[in-house]
């Protein structure tokens, strides 16, 4: 299989790529999705909610908060993570697009 040319695609494409990528394991979206329940949350609490050893929990949080999709402040030994408005506002953003364009394509009749 050949390489992916990333350096041809514009770095706004990357970006929201990259969160959806992190998106794209039913595991980090039930992160997610606790994270948001709780708003915030100490990261050794996911051990107890998720069916995942510690190390798959870390890798998963690792995998998130490379996208930017979680920031998390350390707190002594704790680590305190939450979603990043800021990304999911671009996702929001992309979708709403996305959204348009395609509604606007249908009324035209191109589907």
């Amino acid at each position: 299989m050949g390489l992916t040319k990333t350096d041809h695609y514009p770095a706004k494409l990357l970006e929201t790529a990259a969160v959806f990528k992190a998106l794209g394991h039913p595991a980090r979206l039930a992160i997610v999705e606790h994270l948001l329940a709780q708003d915030r949350c100490i990261a050794g609490d996911l051990v107890h909610e998720l069916p995942l050893s510690q190390p798959t929990v870390s890798r998963h949080l690792h995998e998130l908060q490379a996208a930017g999709l979680i920031v998390g402040d350390v707190s002594g030994t704790c680590i305190c993570y939450w979603v990043n408005p800021d990304r999911t506002a671009m996702l929001s953003d992309y979708l709403k697009h996305l959204h348009e364009v395609t509604e606007a394509c249908s009324q035209r009749g191109c589907a």
